[in-house]
């Protein structure tokens, strides 16, 4: 039983260490030091109403009629077509891996049905345009 216990909390401690290496390598690659930039949300955080990641000139902007869009260049490039399906709406990174809007009522009205278990999370807006969720190491070599 503490043998197992043991190796349970050693993978634990490397996932963390993987999850904070991963994180501290992309928030370090897609920073310029001349222009703070917002490219990621971390599980539990939320991006409200009219708010936005941004990496150049690609936008995931929230907007109020629930609808999430990605923009190049003022160019719409991506969205998940919720738009009128509700209002006052805001997207949630979750402890389960599943990025999902809510309405003004806290009802889902769109999800990426990326569940996992709950540990951290981190949705990026990467420099080559695409919207990324990443987590802890699922599988190591452990060497």
């Amino acid at each position: 039983m503490a043998k197992s216990s043991k190796k349970n909390n050693n993978n634990n401690n490397l996932s963390s260490t993987l999850f904070s290496s991963l994180m501290i390598f992309i928030i370090s690659r897609s920073s310029s030091p001349c222009e703070a930039q917002k490219n990621t949300m971390f599980s539990g955080e939320v991006l409200g109403m009219r708010s936005s990641l941004w990496y150049g000139n690609y936008i995931l902007i929230m907007q109020a009629d629930c609808n999430l869009i990605l923009f190049d260049g003022g160019r719409e490039v991506w969205s998940t077509n919720t738009s009128g399906k509700g209002s006052f709406c805001h997207l949630k990174m979750q402890s389960d891996a599943n990025l999902v809007t809510y309405n003004y009522n806290d009802k889902p009205v769109w999800s990426t049905k990326t569940y996992r278990r709950n540990e951290n999370y981190m949705l990026v807006l990467q420099k080559d345009r695409n919207v990324v969720i990443y987590g802890t190491a699922f599988w190591s070599t452990k060497t």
